[in-house]
């Protein structure tokens, strides 16, 4: 089954395991505002918020640093998690942000593309779970060919406001047809 740990390289990116040392570097970027703005959790910036989203990432795993490999910095993280065994299996790849200096590049791509080869080896889908109104974050997802579905959940922010989120997916057979496929 799938290893939510994994180290995984491609050729301007390192993604690999959270760890508690990571929190300065990944907290210098998360704690600008801006990287927030849509998102339902729009005060992550804020270093308590920042902290609890950090503490989870910890205690659940699956929480991956994005470190850029030119210049050795973290850039940001995204997470495995969720993962359902029924039906070829199933996992939600999500909690991602980056760094604004790395946006409208093709860090976010390469760190889906990553996530996804790694995922879709061992899995048959991957789930995204986006706020209703997050537009960035949704626009992102169909870049990188995810598929709205007809699912919906409600997610509780930590503070305690509920926001109605939706799913995209990415099947196997999705991905090596869609717009991350590896030639």
């Amino acid at each position: 089954m799938l290893n939510r740990q994994p180290v995984l390289e491609g050729e301007r990116l390192l993604l690999r395991p959270l760890r508690a040392d990571d929190w300065d570097a990944l907290f210098a970027v998360a704690s600008d505002p801006l990287i927030w703005e849509q998102h339902p959790a729009h005060d992550r910036w804020r270093e308590p918020v920042f902290r609890a989203f950090f503490a989870d990432a910890l205690a659940h795993g699956g929480a991956l640093v994005a470190i850029d490999k030119a210049e050795g910095a973290v850039i940001g993280s995204s997470r495995y998690q969720g993962l359902e065994e029924a039906d070829g299996g199933s996992v939600e790849i999500g909690w991602t942000f980056l760094a604004r200096s790395h946006w409208g590049s093709t860090y976010n791509h390469d760190m889906k593309r990553l996530m996804l080869t790694h995922a879709l080896a061992s899995i048959a889908e991957c789930r995204f779970l986006v706020g209703v109104s997050n537009i960035r974050s949704r626009r992102a997802l169909e870049k990188i060919g995810a598929r709205l579905t007809d699912r919906t959940e409600e997610r509780i922010m930590a503070g305690g406001e509920v926001i109605p989120h939706v799913t995209y997916v990415i099947t196997r057979d999705d991905f090596t047809k869609g717009p991350l496929a590896v030639a």
